[in-house]
């Protein structure tokens, strides 16, 4: 499909968050997919996938993750400067705040003629973090979620007990979790303990673990791998394209 971008500026409880919206031209309703950048916020690479993940017949929202701490339109570079800045955001933002993101785009985009009301989420290293915890709303029907940092080891602030390792009950929909066997970021111990957690809160859940290094979607630098890549949009698309309704034309 051909695919329109557009800005929308929400108020949320934190202050006003910018998310970019990905969506088919096509008049009529699709599903929306939130889809959470990693600490560097909206770079090119995630606007890519969100282009690609648009163009098969979704509402792909990019919101600004560390829109409290940033001014509006702020990308990080792929560099230690920007490593620094956003890793700081990264353990000064609490999840709660990430939670009321969430519902704030939920009711936003809930209420447009050209949603279906039906929502998944998907993510990338904190983003995948962010579209594991965004499952834990019952409103989200799947999740997508590629190397998600920090569940394991429960370093992102929160209120005792809020963590999403320990909330991982909570998650009512379908949830995918891939990860890269060489990422240094989760070690094969987080992964087990994550995994093991999943099963035993009996979640609906699909495991994948590749030859893969840390950020291996990202279409720069020497670490992405394309022919993972586009196994991985492939799945996404088929989950998303179970769990969430179908398009509907006007």
């Amino acid at each position: 499909m051909i695919i329109q971008k557009h800005d929308v500026d929400l108020n949320t409880p934190t202050g006003v968050m910018r998310s970019t919206v990905y969506r088919p031209q096509e008049s009529g309703a699709f599903p929306c997919i939130i889809f959470y950048s990693e600490i560097f916020q909206q770079t090119a690479p995630i606007g890519r996938t969100a282009s690609i993940m648009a163009g098969h017949g979704f509402i792909v929202i990019v919101p600004e993750v560390f829109h409290e701490l940033n001014p509006i339109g702020t990308v990080l570079g792929y560099d230690d400067a920007g490593k620094e800045k956003g890793n700081a955001d990264k353990f000064t933002k609490t999840l709660e705040a990430h939670d009321s993101d969430t519902q704030a785009m939920m009711d936003y985009f809930s209420k447009q003629d050209y949603c279906t009301g039906q929502f998944g989420s998907m993510g990338v290293c904190l983003g995948g973090h962010l579209a594991y915890r965004a499952a834990l709303n019952p409103e989200i029907k799947s999740a997508f979620c590629l190397y998600a940092t920090d569940i394991h080891s429960n370093t992102i602030p929160c209120q005792e007990g809020n963590d999403s390792f320990s909330r991982t009950k909570d998650i009512q929909g379908e949830i995918v979790c891939v990860w890269g066997k060489q990422d240094p970021h989760v070690s094969t111990t987080g992964r087990q303990k994550i995994y093991q957690q999943l099963i035993d809160t009996d979640r609906n859940f699909t495991w994948l673990e590749f030859n893969a290094q840390h950020a291996f979607m990202r279409d720069e630098g020497d670490r992405y791998d394309p022919a993972l890549a586009l196994e991985c949009y492939r799945l996404a698309v088929s989950l998303f394209s179970k769990t969430l309704s179908k398009s509907s034309q006007n």
